[in-house]
């Protein structure tokens, strides 16, 4: 491969990666915000993605709705998804030893999707093509509108979040929350609302990523959730889980070595890489690249 062919692909992956890598992000956050809130790592996180893309699914299909308010349904529907998880699954473990809490995540895991499974059967969905495809070559490189759709959707959503938990009282007795629980209760903010409200916010961000998964690959399943879901864990960890910024810069690291690894090598050495990645995160900086080693409270 010469110099100029390299360039090309490089830049080629960059392009794949970031809009991988942006699914990733918007996942990440909704498994970093409900660890950062409760201590809670929900592997049912990557079902709610699933469960999205399916509301968005029948939402464009059924109905007949344009991309916008499909996307913008899937994401109601999911974040209400995740206060009924809350309520029901989450809430009676808040106390209990964090081993109970974690199995009951695998379990709600598993009930959607074998859930989904009954009700969708097993077989793959085609997702409806909401926009002509467009090709665009900037300089060599080949980008098509479901990839800007990605990104720019992606970006919109991402400062939405960081307005929410930044700028508004909601937002504020979140980070009230995560910071110290049990002083956010004396102080009156309720807190079973704010944990509520952080499921929703959460949910609703990995719907937005299973309706634009569905579009850009035109496929789904009731099985999509598992592996993309390890996968945005593996972000958030990477770039310190409880940190906004860092599941945003580690999913896109993610998504970045994945579109190198497959791109350069073979695309079957992608879950590989992600795994290594964690590997040698845990071993050199387990807080994440943006965490902060903090004594725990004994």
């Amino acid at each position: 491969m010469d110099t100029g062919s390299f360039a090309h692909q490089f830049a080629q992956q960059i392009v794949n990666g970031v809009s991988l890598g942006s699914i990733y992000a918007l996942i990440a956050l909704g498994y970093t915000m409900i660890y950062g809130i409760i201590k809670l790592i929900n592997f049912a996180h990557g079902d709610i993605y699933m469960l999205g893309a399916y509301i968005g699914f029948v939402a464009i299909t059924k109905t007949g709705l344009p991309f916008l308010p499909a996307l913008i349904v899937s994401m109601i529907g999911a974040a209400l998804a995740g206060i009924i998880i809350e309520r029901i699954a989450y809430r009676p473990m808040r106390h209990a030893p964090r081993i109970a809490a974690l199995i009951t995540a695998i379990g709600v895991s598993f009930f959607l999707e074998n859930g989904m499974i009954l009700l969708v059967t097993p077989q793959p969905r085609t997702f409806p093509a909401v926009f002509a495809p467009t090709v665009y070559h900037i300089g060599g490189v080949v980008v098509n509108n479901q990839q800007i759709l990605i990104l720019a959707s992606a970006l919109l959503l991402m400062l939405a979040l960081t307005y929410i938990v930044n700028k508004t009282k909601a937002g504020k007795a979140m980070r009230a929350v995560s910071y110290d629980s049990d002083a956010a209760k004396l102080m009156g903010i309720d807190t079973d609302r704010v944990i509520s409200t952080t499921f929703a916010l959460g949910s609703s961000l990995a719907a937005a990523a299973g309706v634009l998964v569905g579009i850009y690959y035109n496929s789904i399943d009731p099985l999509m959730g598992m592996m993309p879901g390890i996968k945005a864990f593996i972000a958030a960890v990477v770039g310190g889980i409880g940190i906004l910024p860092g599941a945003m810069l580690g999913g896109l690291i993610m998504g970045l070595v994945e579109a190198m690894v497959s791109g350069f090598f073979s695309s079957t050495y992608r879950d590989a890489a992600a795994f290594a990645i964690l590997i040698l995160i845990l071993l050199y900086k387990p807080t994440g690249l943006l965490g902060k080693n903090v004594k725990e409270k004994v």
